[in-house]
């Protein structure tokens, strides 16, 4: 699955300021990793974002948001944003922000032994 890149450009000028971001080409997608933690993400023109648990009920009440049900259950704490949720630089910044605050927290994922 192709990812938007415009909406990958934007990521990349907002992250633009943060130290220690990696680009993944990761489940069909382009995925943001700040910290070595997953951050934020692109599948086809949807955002993915990785956010606090505690407040996901309130974000899928956001324009645009739905919960995350790539593997056909929800994932608490991650969400999909559709383009209309991410049409203006303000939205988009918000959703952003919102990773960025949880992924202080967050947990690396453990290295996979090769």
């Amino acid at each position: 699955m192709a990812y938007n890149e415009k909406l990958a450009e934007r990521i990349r000028d907002i992250l633009s300021t943060q130290p220690k971001v990696e680009e993944k080409k990761m489940m069909g997608g382009l995925t943001f990793m700040v910290n070595k933690k997953m951050c934020v993400g692109i599948l086809g023109d949807d955002l993915m974002v990785r956010i606090d648990p505690l407040v996901y009920e309130s974000a899928l009440q956001r324009k645009g948001c739905r919960e995350m049900d790539f593997t056909g259950r929800p994932m608490k704490g991650f969400v999909f944003v559709n383009s209309e949720g991410t049409k203006s630089a303000r939205d988009l910044s918000y959703w952003i922000d919102l990773a960025l605050q949880f992924n202080k927290k967050a947990k690396a994922s453990p290295k996979r032994k090769k």
